[in-house]
């Protein structure tokens, strides 16, 4: 089976980040993925810049996958972005719950991604392929693994055809998760997603905040390097590059990339993985 290959942006604010994603779409779209896929903001605050740079991609002929999510969305807003976006021949959605943004009262008309899966289902048939987010390291607000466990298979039983994981850089916690899946009966494809590392003060801020591990023994040879970004560049490509092609070789059904609306280290560790068509969706 053909594995996906696919990369995340988030959508510009600016006419300079307008530019600066086209230069960076250009370059990657070279490798052929599956799609890309564009984030929503928290609480839906980038609505109509996910909107436009999704449309954008759709009319360069590439594949588009917009990000819906609960947080602050009504059935009404929700049955407009999809009417758009089947109009302009989009077949992937990714959708999620989201983060309730700090200061914002109420989640929204759907509470969790299950309640958004069905809607999309119950609006739009079998059109749209349902990607959904996983969590090896579970979610943090997951009361535990199990009730975390109970909650993505809702999302599959909703209708999900498949899920992007939260990125992680511990192999043996995709691999543990991808089998509790197996043993509960959810047999959807789960991609990893890949988290290319260039600022390492960035990244273990995020991750500390979100509950994605760096083991201590990465986390101590990038404090080692200070300020030689040079040598964190070149330690993070390693260490990601090493994760990708374990993942691979386990029979990870694909990757996602987050690109950080960058280019440059997604093309240098596709590179180093050799990847090339026949690899591809």
């Amino acid at each position: 089976m053909a594995r996906t290959f696919s990369f995340e942006f988030f959508p510009p604010q600016t006419a300079e980040g307008v530019e600066k994603l086209r230069a960076t779409r250009r370059q990657l779209a070279q490798l052929e993925p599956a799609f890309f896929s564009c984030t929503f903001g928290a609480g839906g605050s980038t609505r109509e810049h996910t909107l436009e740079t999704v449309l954008e991609i759709q009319a360069e002929g590439l594949c588009a996958a917009p990000h819906l999510s609960c947080i602050g969305s009504t059935r009404e807003n929700i049955a407009a972005l999809l009417d758009r976006y089947r109009e302009a021949g989009v077949r992937r959605i990714v959708a999620l719950r989201g983060d309730l943004p700090s200061g914002m009262a109420a989640a929204g008309e759907f509470r969790y991604a299950n309640e958004l899966v069905s809607f999309i289902r119950e609006r739009t048939g079998d059109w749209f392929h349902i990607e959904v987010a996983a969590y090896p390291e579970y979610h943090p607000q997951a009361k535990s693994p199990a009730e975390d466990l109970a909650n993505f298979k809702r999302k599959v039983e909703a209708g999900a055809d498949s899920a992007i994981t939260q990125y992680f850089y511990n192999a043996d916690a995709y691999e543990h998760f991808v089998g509790e899946c197996a043993a509960i009966g959810v047999d959807v494809p789960i991609v990893p997603g890949i988290m290319p590392i260039a600022n390492f003060t960035k990244i273990a801020r995020f991750s500390d905040a979100c509950g994605a591990e760096i083991p201590r023994w990465m986390r101590k040879k990038f404090e080692s390097f200070g300020d030689d970004a040079a040598s964190v560049r070149s330690f993070g490509l390693d260490v990601v590059t090493a994760l990708c092609e374990r993942l691979l070789a386990a029979g990870a059904p694909g990757l996602h990339f987050y690109t950080l609306n960058q280019a440059g280290l997604t093309c240098t560790i596709w590179e180093r993985l050799g990847l090339g068509s026949r690899d591809r969706e």
